[in-house]
């Protein structure tokens, strides 16, 4: 009795142990058809997706749509973009060509490359196309501002900022360009540990467009405020178009709001100012007489957007060119050499016997001046006074012996000028450009439909034009009178975009480069402060990973 029993449980627990092993694979297979019911969901709304798209294409048009992936519903292929950055076009152009569509930032996009597909966009402005920057950078700058009018407002606009980078204009403006780059080359010389570059010129280019095309003389609390608020204002400028909280829209939004409230400020205190004729005229005051000299009014709403653009402008895209200026300093003494020599045969060198004041005027003899130091020495009880080389706010003087430079002498420095060409070819601070079709069109054999965004790629035909020869080197005499190899193709070389949309501070943003490398190659020494020279990031505009850190210091110290 007691074996039948024994018999009879140990029938019960196996009977129960595979109870639970069929609960255990029922339950699995319930979730692997949970898995693959959801797989097949996914892929099925990505082909919907995909299908939605492909409806798009113009019908009375025979030629097919660009080849490419719209990626995922909604969002498309926007994060593998900012995740992937250069690697991202790189890819794609190598699996579908120069003309290939995706999706990004809430839009179907087709990406161009190649001199002559660049041709037919730019010069195809109000006609084939028009601009169309991503809809959150439209929402945070404006709808007054230049980069987002278009037809004969755009050309209005133009007509007034004609003005305001005119020859004249910029001639007035470099002395305080230059006093504003020679300041802030003394802090990276006094501080005694390394100096992120990138973050540095955007303090730098900040500075710039505050003091020189603002005019505006604001104490150095105040410039750190509006720096940070204007870089929260950049960092959601490319963003998905969705306004709610936390997000990168609403985020720039409110950046913007509070520039704009103390635009307004700065602009009422500018304009209830009377101004004589020979004071000094900023970029603000020129386009204020500009638009009074064409019979236009403008609105404070208008003025407090083309202040931020004017930030906007001369800021994130000309510190990224000088940060990528000074990468290839450091990576090509060859280059600085020559560089130098130059500025030394057109008397930019320094001078051993005299010593010079910031704008370059001899001040004393270099005996007298270790003589005076020598007594400031004996007089301070053995103590060198620090302070001696610092002005009224704290902030160390420039030791720099470059006087004031003038557009002209710019123009003679032909080797400083290939340096900034090639910098601007071989990191071009924005990727591209964006426009939207107004009518269908063909490139390379393919339709453009009308309604779909364009964007033109300037690092990727940079990169691949045939007419410079080993494009993957960094060679400034490419640009030297017996080469000029950009004269070969006029859209080869395009960082500055072209046609009438062509960048209106395009002479502004190289005087800034060329000073600056004067400067830097004149005043100072530096090393690499890192084991590596960093990788750098390409959206959504270039810039070192974990930045550029550097040691400075003077070539000649007082």
């Amino acid at each position: 009795m007691e074996v039948k029993r024994g018999c009879w449980v140990a029938d019960w627990l196996g009977g129960d142990a595979l109870l639970a092993q069929f609960g255990v694979l029922s339950a699995l297979a319930a979730a692997l058809t949970s898995v693959l019911s959801a797989l097949l969901l996914l892929a099925l709304t990505r082909q919907l997706w995909s299908l939605r798209w492909s409806l798009t294409r113009d019908k009375e048009s025979s030629l097919p749509l660009p080849k490419g992936s719209m990626g995922w519903p909604l969002v498309g292929e926007t994060f593998h973009w900012l995740f992937q950055g250069s690697n991202f076009h790189i890819s794609r152009r190598e699996r579908h060509g120069n003309v290939f569509k995706t999706h990004l930032l809430g839009k179907p996009v087709i990406r161009v490359t190649g001199a002559e597909n660049i041709r037919k966009i730019l010069l195809g402005e109000h006609s084939l196309v028009c601009t169309q920057w991503p809809q959150s950078t439209r929402i945070i700058l404006g709808p007054n501002t230049l980069v987002n009018s278009i037809g004969d407002l755009h050309k209005r606009k133009r007509k007034i900022l004609a003005k305001v980078f005119s020859r004249g204009a910029l001639e007035s403006y470099l002395p305080r360009l230059q006093d504003v780059v020679k300041s802030e080359i003394a802090k990276w010389c006094s501080e005694p540990g390394a100096i992120d570059v990138y973050s540095a010129a955007k303090s730098l280019t900040f500075r710039i467009a505050v003091r020189v095309l603002l005019g505006l003389q604001l104490e150095e609390e105040r410039i750190v405020y509006l720096a940070q608020i204007f870089e929260q204002l950049m960092n959601n400028l490319f963003s998905l178009p969705i306004d709610a909280p936390l997000s990168g829209l609403r985020k720039g939004i409110k950046a913007r709001e509070i520039l704009h409230a103390n635009m307004q400020k700065i602009i009422e205190e500018k304009m209830a100012r009377q101004q004589s004729d020979d004071e000094y005229h900023d970029a603000f005051d020129n386009m204020l007489s500009s638009a009074k000299e064409h019979g236009q009014e403008l609105s404070m709403q208008e003025l407090k957007e083309t202040a931020v653009e004017l930030i906007f402008a001369a800021h994130s895209t000309t510190a990224s060119a000088s940060t990528s200026l000074v990468l290839q300093l450091l990576r090509h003494p060859a280059v600085v050499e020559k560089a130098r020599a130059e500025l030394e045969a057109e008397g930019l060198g320094y001078e051993p016997q005299t010593n010079r004041g910031p704008s370059g005027v001899t001040v004393q003899k270099e005996e007298e001046g270790a003589a005076d130091t020598e007594t400031a020495y004996l007089l301070n009880g053995g103590c060198h006074n620090h302070h001696s080389h610092r002005d009224e706010n704290g902030f160390p003087r420039s030791q720099s012996h470059v006087p004031y430079l003038s557009l002209d002498k710019l123009s003679q420095l032909r080797y400083v000028d290939c340096v900034v060409k090639e910098v601007l070819r071989f990191l071009p601070p924005v990727s591209g450009g964006y426009r939207t079709a107004l009518q269908t069109f063909e490139l390379d054999g393919y339709q453009i439909p009308k309604g779909w965004s364009v964007m033109y790629s300037i690092r990727d035909t940079h990169e691949t034009a045939a007419v410079f020869q080993s494009p993957e080197l960094f060679d400034p005499d490419r640009f030297g009178p017996d080469h000029e190899e950009s004269r070969s193709s006029r859209f080869s070389y395009v960082p500055f975009g072209g046609g009438v949309r062509s960048c209106v501070g395009k002479e502004l943003a190289q005087i800034i480069l060329k000073t600056l490398a004067v400067e830097v190659m004149e005043t100072c020494r530096w090393t690499l402060a890192t084991e590596n020279f960093p990788k750098m990031q390409t959206v959504p505009i270039v810039h070192p990973v974990n930045g550029l850190h550097v040691h400075f210091s003077y070539r000649y110290p007082l």
